[in-house]
């Protein structure tokens, strides 16, 4: 059984779906009621063990908007561990390197925690300039994204991509046991992304540049906590400076196929026009 911890977000309810498309038998965990799913809270440590029950694999989504999630994610490893699960799929980024305070201090210790792993670390994500995300909100509702990047460049990658390297880590016969930098197949300056917004979705978008201070105090404004709203604005400073400039081929070595680009995901998502 594997267990697909944040299975009803961005990236988990793609694993869900294909770890079902494929005949693996899977559990999704969530603190919304899901059928055949099971309750599952990060900060209710009540719902671990029973969420645990017959798991042998885990999708591990970290708590969404904690800066410093290790405190509570190493004990659920640790109890993971002991209740005989083996292999561990962490989804990390791209920015956080292993040892880095906050989810960095997980990723160096699952691999001692867990026989079998893998930590995935996605680049910046598609999907944040059509879901939920403020970017899409602001290109939505003001026709403008806003970032600290400056003109500096990204490989976005579809959440597809993502989901289809964390089941390959899941489930293929030899465990991947390493690090996975996944990325789109191109570089785009958040200038690129919204004149692909503007030409596929039919209404203007533009980029606003602003600095790290601003952008940290525009994420606050939106809804988040101060420490995570400074660390997203910090992870835009490092964009700045070219942290995000490159490209991988992870996509195409684990799942055999290329990775997605910006614009063919955008005509599939923006079918019918950027929404009001």
């Amino acid at each position: 059984m594997i267990l697909v911890i944040g299975g009803t977000g961005t990236t988990g309810r793609l694993v869900a779906a294909k770890l079902a498309a494929t005949g693996h038998p899977a559990r999704v965990a969530s603190r919304r009621a899901v059928a055949g799913g099971v309750h599952f809270d990060w900060y209710d440590r009540s719902t671990h063990a029973p969420a645990l029950n017959d798991t042998t694999a885990l999708y591990l989504i970290p708590p969404v908007g904690d800066a410093d999630p290790a405190p509570i994610m190493l004990p659920f490893l640790d109890l993971a561990r002991r209740t005989g699960v083996r292999r561990a799929v962490l989804l990390s980024a791209s920015a956080i390197e292993a040892g880095t305070p906050g989810l960095g201090e997980v990723q160096s210790m699952l691999g001692g925690m867990i026989p079998e792993w893998a930590v995935l670390r996605p680049s910046w994500f598609m999907e944040n300039f059509v879901g939920d995300h403020p970017h899409a909100a602001s290109a939505r509702e003001r026709g403008e994204i806003v970032s600290a990047t400056g003109d500096a460049r990204a490989a976005f990658v579809d959440p597809g991509d993502i989901a289809e390297v964390a089941v390959r880590a899941l489930t293929d016969p030899t465990p991947h046991n390493t690090e996975h930098i996944i990325t789109g197949p191109e570089r785009l300056s958040y200038a690129d992304v919204a004149a692909t917004l503007t030409d596929i979705g039919g209404r203007p978008v533009r980029h606003r540049a602003i600095d790290e201070d601003a952008l940290a105090a525009y994420h606050e404004k939106h809804g988040l906590a101060p420490d995570y709203a400074r660390l997203l604005a910090r992870l835009d400073t490092a964009v700045a400076a070219g942290a995000e400039d490159r490209t991988t081929t992870t996509v195409a070595d684990v799942t055999r196929r290329p990775p997605r680009s910006f614009r063919d995901f955008c005509r599939d998502r923006l079918a019918g026009g950027l929404p009001e």
